[in-house]
């Protein structure tokens, strides 16, 4: 007997799901087929990317593909190195370093005026700081002897002259007219001296004949170089008009106007060589020789030396260390785009006057460079200091003083070293990693062009770099007292406390929770906002690394600063869960917690975000000073976890400091919920002084 029960039937979307489950099983199963069918994948890790062996740094090895590649960092020892000199390490020794070679600290120094034996100090110190370790360390001085004796060279060979012009002859020789109009050039009356006297005049300047500006030995270049001379005629060849073309190009380029090599100067004691020379060699004499001296190969500088290469070939064509149109022979100089952090004072003259004050509007403060000011100023070539758009002439400053008012202007900040500034010695006090500057350099490459960024994308490379790197504690900036009412007196946890939670190599150490504790101001109002996630009376609130949450029954304020100085508080699994989690500090002696401190949080120094912008010259830059560039916190409590921290420095173990090149400021640590935190110079045995690195990444919804 047939059934009469009809078949169930399925719903159109029940059938659709169906379908769907059907179809991803059958691609599944036939994409799990095909990688059977596939030889198995190697887990062989792929080799990290060298960025001195990619783009730009590239072109320039490949330029000159040696197999022993020998680089230089030549600083000026008259200053502190700044962040743009980190670039200039970086690229000079890591360059060196990629391709199996090694690379000099030379210090340039031929200005006996303005050398101290500080900045030598301080200049190896940042090299080695970052995680370099120079083949050589070279002196400029050291070559003095042959120095001169090729400036010799160089008159014989009919390339150098004595030159007695005074300023405003020189300038009117490059064809710049008292009007600031531009005119023909022409070579001084001195330029078709014979050998012979040139060579007695140099003779004369090297034996104390000449006082500063009197006698200047000029490199002969293309100063007397004719427009004709270049001039192209319809009869020439492809070759004859290349020719002139390439001479039309140094004719006209200021770099090749007969620059100074060498000139005497007021101070004539060199912290090396004594009181042996009274004339020293110019930078553009000086450093190419040098280069050639110390066999280097690759000659890397920043893009404003771009347009000097020509005099720097040419001299060393003169001299035979060099074959003119290639760099088979000598070194080989290439440019790099500088690094500007914008909003930052890099000049060293303008640092000088935030650190030490001064006085504008004096004659004769502006007139105390006069002396050895004329015979540099023959040489027109000295570049404007990084973040100034040009150099006074000594007459200018002269001029402009004389307008002014005289105006005593004090001190902007503490030191050199002042974590305000953006010299190394100050970064490093600040607390910012080695590692995290030479990250940040790499990260923005390394081009033709210029790296411009800002002060905020800085800190947000140290940001990320230090978040992985450095251990955790709860620290509290500006502290009120909390008594939990409902605990004993001699109430004691000790909770495990991981120094990192996402990095478990970091270790965990023991806290003590106690009656008493001290949370952050910023944790507590007075009157409860429904908005307002923290404590407050009447209201809860957690604790980071605690089982159960506190809730504020009463406060007290100090009757003269009309502040909270006291909350309490119970706590317990009965008291309501909160919003969000807070850290603390508790006191406990036995632990010998709290750490106390002093904090300084530093922000920016001017209030304009552009402070090269800024009247220099008369002293306005002082009125737009930032009045809470420093605020300082003398309060702090620090979980006793710091010992551990303070004693296992540096945090990281990273570049230089891994090699035993530490101080206070290797002592790093993030501050949960408040800031990264570094160890300053000031601290000692019995007084902690910190200071904040960056801050944390901003939480809007903070409440």
């Amino acid at each position: 007997m047939a059934s009469n029960e009809s078949e169930p039937k399925i719903s159109k979307r029940a059938a659709e799901e169906e379908a769907k489950k059907a179809a991803a099983k059958a691609s599944k199963e036939k994409a799990k087929a095909e990688s059977a069918s596939k030889p198995a994948a190697t887990n062989t890790p792929t080799a990290p990317i060298d960025p001195f062996r990619q783009g730009w740094l590239k072109g320039v090895y490949d330029e000159k593909p040696v197999k022993e590649v020998h680089t230089r960092f030549p600083p000026e020892p008259n200053g502190y190195l700044h962040i743009g000199h980190a670039k200039a390490i970086t690229v000079n020794f890591g360059f060196a370093r990629s391709h199996g070679g090694v690379c000099n600290l030379r210090f340039d120094d031929t200005n006996p005026s303005k050398e101290e034996e500080v900045y030598f100090t301080a200049i190896k110190d940042m090299v080695q700081w970052l995680g370099f370790e120079p083949h050589k360390i070279t002196y400029s001085s050291d070559e003095f002897d042959t120095l001169y004796e090729l400036a010799e060279e160089l008159i014989k060979r009919k390339k150098a002259y004595i030159c007695h012009c005074n300023s405003d002859e020189v300038k009117k020789g490059r064809g710049k007219l008292a009007n600031g109009e531009h005119g023909p050039r022409k070579a001084c009356a001195h330029w078709g001296r014979p050998v012979d006297e040139n060579m007695e005049e140099f003779r004369k300047m090297r034996d104390g004949g000449y006082k500063p500006g009197e006698a200047v030995l000029r490199m002969k270049q293309h100063l007397a170089t004719k427009a004709e001379e270049y001039e192209e005629d319809e009869t020439d060849s492809a070759e004859v008009k290349k020719g002139k073309e390439k001479l039309k190009a140094l004719a006209n380029n200021p770099a090749m106007w007969d620059a100074a090599a060498y000139r005497v100067t007021k101070n004539r004691h060199h912290h090396r060589t004594g009181d042996k020379w009274r004339i020293y060699p110019t930078y553009e004499f000086t450093h190419c020789i040098c280069d050639a001296l110390e066999d280097i190969s690759h000659s890397l500088c920043t893009v404003e030396f771009e347009t000097l290469r020509p005099a720097y070939n040419w001299l060393l064509d003169a001299l035979d260390m060099k074959i003119e149109g290639s760099d088979e022979k000598g070194p080989m100089q290439r440019e790099y785009g500088r690094l500007n952090v914008e909003g930052t004072i890099l000049s060293k003259r303008r640092i000088a006057m935030l650190v030490e004050g001064c006085t504008v509007g004096e004659v004769s403060a502006a007139s105390k460079c006069t002396a050895h000011g004329l015979a540099d100023e023959v040489d027109e070539l000295v570049l404007a200091e990084d973040g100034e758009e040009e150099l006074e002439t000594p007459a200018e400053a002269a001029k402009a003083a004389s307008n002014g008012t005289g105006r005593k202007i004090p001190p902007a900040v503490m030191s050199w070293d002042d974590p305000r500034l953006f010299t190394l010695v100050a970064l490093r006090r600040r607390g910012v990693p080695p590692g995290a500057l030479k990250k940040f350099v790499l990260d923005l490459g390394v081009t033709k062009a210029n790296a411009n960024t800002a002060t905020h994308t800085l800190d947000a490379h140290i940001r990320t770099y230090l978040e992985r790197t450095v251990p955790r504690l709860m620290l509290v900036l500006d502290p009120i007292k909390v008594t939990l009412t409902n605990l004993p007196d001699d109430y004691l946890e000790e909770r495990e406390v991981p120094f990192d939670p996402k990095d478990k190599e970091k270790g965990t150490h023991k806290v003590p929770f106690t009656k008493t504790l001290y949370i952050d101001r910023d944790d507590f109002r007075e009157e409860d906002d429904p908005d307002f996630f923290r404590l407050a009376p009447g209201k809860s609130v957690g604790l980071l690394n605690v089982e159960f949450p506190i809730r504020c029954t009463s406060f007290s304020k100090d009757p003269e600063s009309g502040k909270v100085n006291a909350i309490e508080a119970e706590y317990g699994n009965d008291v309501p869960a909160g919003k969000a989690r807070i850290h603390w500090v508790a006191s406990s002696a036995a632990h010998n917690s709290p750490v106390k401190a002093r904090a300084r949080i530093f922000n920016p120094l001017f209030k304009n975000p552009a402070p090269n912008s800024l009247d220099w010259k008369n002293g306005g830059y002082h009125d737009d000073l930032n009045p809470n560039s420093l605020v300082t916190y003398p309060n702090v409590m620090i979980e006793c976890g710091f010992e551990h921290v303070r004693q296992n420095a540096p945090w990281p173990k990273e570049e230089g400091e891994a090699n035993g090149v530490v101080d206070n400021s290797s002592v790093r640590f993030q501050g949960l919920r408040t800031a990264f935190f570094a160890l300053d110079k000031d601290s000692t045995e019995g007084k902690v002084v910190l200071n904040r690195i960056v801050s944390l990444k901003e939480d809007t919804g903070k409440k």
